[in-house]
């Protein structure tokens, strides 16, 4: 079965791509340049794409059976205030494009279709309230905001020929590069200032088995359906004291940071499917073959 990626050469669209050719798909990555020579474990498809409302999008869905939708137009590096100084654009390519590019990958005839979403869903949301798919939003950011309205437009398309699912990520690590602790270890590692601060983090390669699960499970138990997806909340004295045990490094480690006002996002849902994360082992693992070679 052939599966379109797009955003397939990002960060967390590389786990899913190798997921997908794990298990035996035939994938076709859809984004602005091709995939760099051996960027993949296996061949690919490739078709340019960007996401934009006049666009043609009919051209990459044709012949595939799934389509997971990780691309997102915004400013680099930047998320939350993604839209710079053109909200409207923003709004545009990336709520009104992908309204149309789910629609387009329905009308084609797919089978089924997943959104990543994110956890700036759950932005304004006081501190204590637990957040679960069932929690009453309205975001707060316009990046969450556009996630939601994503989320909302995908699940009312969603039928039984046309199963339709949306994962609401958290943070996401991982040992590719370039990687977004990259920074912060070379800065650790260099003796220079490094930040304190928390976050709820998901490994890629959990990412991607989630997005597997939504392609390979009961059309009935998640059709139309949100499905948080994280793991772990960690701070940055915890990532850099494993980069300090794998190095020797005898720089200070930073304070340790509030993780309690980090609200952990329930997966229950998710893992009664089936869904397992790495947990502290995966998150240890990953850190230590970041941190680079061992002290001896």
């Amino acid at each position: 079965m052939k599966a379109l990626v797009t955003g397939g050469t990002g960060l967390v669209g590389r786990y899913i791509v190798e997921e997908l050719l794990a298990a035996g798909y035939e994938v076709v990555v859809a984004g602005r340049t091709p995939p760099a020579s051996g960027l993949f474990s296996a061949p690919v498809g490739f078709f340019e794409f960007t996401l934009d409302a006049a666009g043609d999008y009919d051209a990459p869905v044709e012949g595939a059976a799934f389509l997971i939708h990780a691309a997102f137009d915004h400013v680099p590096g930047r998320y939350r205030g993604g839209e710079g100084d053109d909200p409207a654009a923003f709004r545009r390519r990336n709520l009104d494009g992908s309204v149309r590019l789910f629609e387009t990958a329905r009308r084609a005839g797919l089978r089924r279709a997943v959104f990543l979403s994110s956890r700036a869903v759950y932005d304004g949301i006081p501190a204590g309230v637990a957040l679960t798919e069932d929690t009453d939003l309205a975001p707060s950011s316009l990046y969450g905001e556009v996630k939601l309205g994503c989320e909302k437009a995908l699940a009312a398309l969603s039928d039984p020929d046309y199963c339709a699912a949306s994962l609401r990520l958290t943070g996401v690590y991982g040992d590719l590069h370039p990687n977004k602790w990259d920074g912060l270890i070379g800065d650790y590692l260099a003796g220079r200032p490094v930040p304190v601060r928390a976050g709820s983090e998901v490994h890629g390669r959990d990412v991607g088995r989630a997005v597997r699960l939504m392609l390979e499970a009961d059309a009935a138990e998640v059709g139309g359906a949100v499905f948080n997806v994280s793991d772990l909340i960690a701070d940055t004295h915890d990532i850099l004291s494993i980069v300090s045990d794998a190095r020797g490094c005898p720089h200070p480690l930073p304070a340790r940071a509030d993780t309690a006002a980090v609200a952990a996002m329930e997966c229950g849902k998710i893992r009664a499917l089936g869904w397992e994360p790495g947990g502290e082992t995966l998150f240890v693992e990953t850190v230590r073959r970041l941190a680079g070679p061992c002290r001896d």
